[in-house]
């Protein structure tokens, strides 16, 4: 399908909107926000300025989650590209495309970079959350020199340039020809599955994994975003997964009323499902498909940082492993030290990072790395430059039918060879900003005064313990590959014991303030493996809240989440 028609880009004044500076994932706020008169304009339009001289007859791909707002938002950026001289967009049908899909097309047709319509994981729907974020040509989000650019920009804009007279059908596949003053400017609507799952099966035995199904049932938890359509064609229609293996995969513009948050809070029907028993396998996804969740039968959860450690110690069960030789991993600094511990035994690198997928990029494209990932239900490798919640799910399923192990087998393997980093999270979301900014400037205050180095504290938990304090700082983090310097990336305070606990303001939510306690404790104790985070933790929570006065700050006596 094609056709052919004069456009003409139309100069529109405007206003500067405060606040339009870019975190780690893009610009993300409230959709009441991000849908008044002229605010998306005005940030779209100082993303393609950004781009610079290059920026004429560039081809850029664009996505989204499927949240409320995306069409409206992909619409406008068609008729802003085609005014400020892009050459091609490559668009979505109906605007439908994961995260880590546009990284792979960016990379496979080899675009100037991509626009990405999500909040990932916040809320959707009209009171909900929305962002935009830009790709770079490697595939991965912007680094901080980009969204600087698109911050300053947004601080003078004046004017943007529109085509408002473009109205693109892009609910159908074709191309689509305009003539702009003197300039083409194409837009081809493409299958977001294709590329996507091309590249699956040249990473993945699909016919092993198929194998492997046949006797094993497996459940999948979209949760209402846009990896439903996905995982309907990779799980269903290409490895023969019946339609009892699918929850909530229709994609929904408000996530069904949900939280598009893999975890054992935001997916507890999959967690209530696993239980039974029915299922040896399950996986859940958030809003833009880069997060997952693994648990094995009887709702066994894998987390994240475990997730990780074994996907690299069995990297060898992967065929696109076995042709790309690894050579070192990376991980966020919050993580556990569970994947330190495989890099170790196999002699390969181990990189710590800041939060933020964008800090594994500059590792990926230098060849140090091979795998990276993050507590945060995010896992990746070289494939792409984004974390990829499918690829996660398919490689745990390529490492089980290889090892015919089940999910719970399998990780008493690895800590009986590992022995066992217990972990868990503390997400205290929508708090006051002021209270919070005041509890990390003590902390930060408690980091300065070195003399707490062997300061004692009693924990009060599952059993009583003494805790003494060996190092504490704010994580900094100097690039390997190109030298630059990210510091204050989180509050650390270590103990004699291996114990660490970690906290972090969160810059991914559009509105109040998120507070992040991770907790990381070594075990090498078989005897107690098996027990659970909570039990094994709880003494050195309580130290935390101690230090930090968590609960004074905050007001609130217990996490959102707990992960």
């Amino acid at each position: 399908m094609s056709s052919s028609l004069k456009v003409t880009p139309t100069p529109v004044s405007t206003r500067v909107f405060d606040g339009q500076k870019p975190g780690t994932s893009g610009l993300r706020k409230k959709v009441t926000e991000f849908m008044s008169p002229q605010y998306m304009e005005n940030f779209i339009q100082c993303t393609l300025e950004a781009i610079g001289p290059s920026l004429v007859g560039c081809t850029l791909v664009v996505g989204g989650d499927g949240r409320h707002g995306m069409k409206e938002a992909v619409n406008n950026i068609i008729q802003l590209a085609a005014a400020n001289g892009v050459g091609k967009l490559i668009v979505a049908q109906n605007g439908l495309m994961s995260t880590p899909a546009v990284s792979c097309v960016i990379r496979k047709r080899k675009t100037h970079g991509g626009i990405i319509l999500t909040a990932s994981h916040n809320p959707g729907g009209p009171d909900g959350d929305f962002g935009i974020k830009y790709n770079m040509d490697n595939g991965g989000p912007a680094p901080t020199e980009f969204t600087n650019r698109i911050h300053d920009l947004s601080q003078k804009i004046h004017t943007y340039h529109i085509c408002s007279d473009l109205q693109c059908d892009f609910s159908q596949t074709g191309t689509y020809n305009y003539q702009v003053e003197d300039r083409e400017f194409v837009v081809e609507v493409i299958d977001s599955f294709e590329d996507y799952n091309l590249m699956m099966k040249e990473i993945f035995d699909f016919e092993s994994i198929k194998n492997y199904l046949k006797g094993t049932k497996v459940l999948f938890n979209a949760l209402h975003g846009v990896t439903g359509p996905y995982v309907e064609k990779i799980f269903g229609e290409e490895l023969g997964t019946g339609t009892d293996s699918f929850m909530k995969t229709n994609v929904l513009t408000d996530f069904g009323q949900g939280h598009p948050d893999p975890n054992l809070t935001y997916a507890a029907d999959l967690v209530e499902a696993m239980a039974k028993g029915d299922f040896g396998f399950g996986a859940a996804f958030d809003g833009d498909g880069d997060r997952n969740m693994i648990l094995g039968a009887k709702a066994f959860f894998v987390t994240p940082c475990d997730s990780l450690a074994v996907i690299a110690n069995n990297l060898d069960c992967i065929p696109y492993f076995q042709k790309s030789p690894v050579t070192g991993y990376a991980r966020s600094m919050p993580t556990s030290g569970a994947l330190d511990r495989v890099a170790e035994k196999k002699g390969h690198d181990c990189y710590e990072t800041p939060t933020g997928w964008k800090f594994f990029g500059n590792l990926l494209d230098a060849g140090k790395i091979q795998l990276c990932g993050e507590e945060s239900f995010g896992t990746g490798s070289s494939h792409i430059r984004e974390k990829d919640g499918i690829w996660a799910a398919l490689a745990w399923l390529q490492i089980l039918a290889a090892r015919n192990l089940s999910v719970e087998e399998l990780l008493k393997e690895h800590w009986k060879q590992y022995g066992r980093n217990f972990f868990t999270r503390y997400d205290y979301e929508n708090c006051q900003a002021e209270p919070c900014n005041k509890m990390m400037a003590e902390l930060q205050a408690f980091v300065d005064d070195q003399s707490n180095i062997g300061k004692k504290f009693i924990g009060h938990g599952a059993t009583d313990k003494e805790y003494t304090v060996s190092k504490i700082d704010n994580f900094s983090y100097t690039d390997p590959v190109d030298g630059s310097v990210t510091t204050k990336q989180g509050i650390r305070i270590f103990f004699s014991d291996g114990s660490r606990i970690v906290f972090r303001l969160s810059g991914t939510g559009s509105s109040g303030a998120t507070v992040r306690l991770y907790v990381d404790s070594y075990e090498s104790e078989p005897d107690n493996f098996l027990k659970s985070a909570s039990e094994m933790l709880s003494a050195c929570v309580d130290v935390a809240l101690q230090i930090s006065k968590l609960k004074e700050y905050t007001g609130r006596d217990k996490p959102t989440v707990v992960t």
